[in-house]
């Protein structure tokens, strides 16, 4: 299983375009903010996020994943199958693990700190996919390496599942409606618009839910699926951080570490 820069590169763009035409034609709740500065302000973090991957997590979880490969470590490497079946098989523990990693950051409370940030944004949208602290992603990089060695997730596995996640990230994130129908579907296969804006509620209990970032069957296995809410009608955000000024750049970025009384940690 292998996937050129390419052919990542080509693929993103698809998708990123398809996402865009989506909030365009199929909008489902009227921006808080102006678009062009609520974008902006999250390409910052995308790009703060992006570096905070190269220049940390890709020297350590890249040259992880070779020796994984090299060394036959892991527990895709127990199952006697062809390379793709194993790569599938990778792909499918990466995306779980990363359902329960997301369940982590919302439990522990040093590292919901940095994951609020995230949450404190007032529009849904694509790029909200990637407002996220560096902070946070710097957190997740010994869990990562885990999920590569764990699992035993070769680098073109691992390529393969970020690209992915990548892609589905910015279409659940999307501040799309799609038919009744299609949601209905779509949300017993991946994680949808509408899913995903239940889990950005101001609604505590709503916040507790929909932690899938690729399938949505986790979601469903564990029993923290909620589709109780038109997405149109999901107020977006923290309670206690509903003024703008709290989603601005610096403030978001010194939120983690503010002395200011923070929300408690959700629980289901």
């Amino acid at each position: 299983m292998s996937l050129s820069r390419l052919a990542r590169a080509t693929f993103f763009t698809a998708i990123a375009g398809a996402v865009l035409l989506l909030e365009r034609t199929r909008r489902a709740r009227r921006p808080v903010e102006r678009p062009s500065v609520h974008d902006a302000r999250n390409l910052v973090f995308a790009g703060l996020a992006a570096a905070t991957v190269h220049l940390l997590e890709a020297p350590i979880v890249v040259p992880l994943a070779r020796t994984v490969a090299r060394r036959r470590w892991g527990l895709v490497h127990m199952v006697k199958a062809p390379d793709p079946v194993r790569g599938l098989i990778a792909v499918l523990l990466l995306d779980y693990t990363l359902y329960i990693w997301h369940i982590i950051v919302h439990r522990v409370p040093w590292l919901w700190r940095f994951h609020l940030v995230h949450h404190v944004d007032l529009d849904l949208n694509a790029s909200t996919g990637l407002r996220f602290h560096a902070g946070e992603l710097a957190a997740s990089i010994p869990w990562r390496a885990a999920q590569v060695v764990a699992i035993g997730a070769t680098p073109s596995a691992l390529g393969v599942w970020q690209t992915l996640t990548i892609a589905s990230v910015l279409f659940h994130h999307s501040n799309t409606r799609l038919s009744g129908r299609s949601e209905r579907v779509l949300s017993w296969v991946v994680a949808t618009p509408g899913m995903h804006a239940i889990h950005h509620s101001t609604n505590p209990a709503q916040l507790q839910s929909n932690f899938s970032s690729g399938l949505a069957i986790w979601d469903r296995i564990h029993g923290t699926v909620r589709l109780d809410a038109d997405p149109a009608d999901v107020r977006v955000g923290v309670i206690g951080y509903l003024d703008p000024e709290d989603a601005a750049l610096g403030r978001s970025l010194a939120l983690p570490f503010s002395t200011r009384s923070l929300p408690p940690v959700p629980h289901a």
